[in-house]
């Protein structure tokens, strides 16, 4: 099986050239665009396993890139680069078509993990044998949170680090009303109102997750935060 094919858009210089030579130890093959237009141009031709893009971009911003991306492909992942006044910028590039993101600046083993999880998820790479350690049953589903892995009749999904942790946290908890404002200060690092929109977005793709199941749901308890029934 050959390497995954991780397409990394970066201005800053010095910190591209650290995560691709970090990447290609790890067993990725790397392709590196210096802005926008020239990340595009690699993307039509190299079609790229995987895309991590920052957004404040020259000649061409990630959310552009991203817009273009998903014209006619909505399956190649997606990862944003972002700083940590960018918050508001987050939920933008979810709607846009984004699959996950990461705060600069990050270690590249979390980024390295967030790769893997995106790929597993979207097919690139064969998914890991599920085992009953640190599992929770959730109605018909079999959540490993040490694995970030939710599946139903041997359909597995691969959730990002903040969806895991959301649904671990309710899942502990079922039919308990769980407080949003300690999971955005652990997950985020504060509850201001744009970090408060952004968990929204993690609880609509967990519900998602769980459609398939109509015993289960995740409702807003208003003011106070999220409740898991089973």
């Amino acid at each position: 099986m050959s390497n995954p094919k991780v397409l990394l858009v970066e201005d800053e210089f010095t910190l591209g050239q650290i995560v691709k030579d970090s990447l290609e130890t790890r067993g990725f093959d790397m392709l590196y665009a210096k802005d926008g237009q020239e990340g595009i141009r690699m993307y039509q031709q190299e079609k790229p396993d995987i895309i991590v893009l920052d957004i404040m971009m020259p000649n061409m911003d990630g959310f552009t890139l991203t817009t273009e991306v998903r014209k006619n492909d909505k399956n190649t992942p997606i990862i944003f680069l972002t700083a940590k006044s960018q918050t508001a910028d987050v939920v933008k590039g979810f709607e846009l078509g984004g699959n996950d993101y990461l705060k600069k600046p990050f270690s590249m083993d979390e980024l390295i993990v967030r790769i893997k999880s995106l790929l597993n998820r979207f097919g690139q790479q064969p998914a890991p044998v599920e085992n009953n350690e640190n599992t929770i049953q959730i109605g018909q589903y079999s959540f490993n949170f040490t694995r970030q892995t939710l599946s139903r009749h041997n359909v597995i999904e691969f959730l990002s680090h903040r969806e895991s942790e959301i649904l671990r946290r309710l899942a502990q908890s079922p039919n308990e009303v769980v407080e949003r404002k300690p999971i955005l200060i652990e997950l985020w690092g504060d509850d201001t109102f744009f970090n408060a929109r952004s968990m929204d977005v993690f609880i609509t793709k967990l519900r998602r997750y769980l459609k398939e199941d109509p015993r289960i749901q995740i409702v807003n308890v208003r003011g106070v935060g999220y409740k898991l029934i089973m």
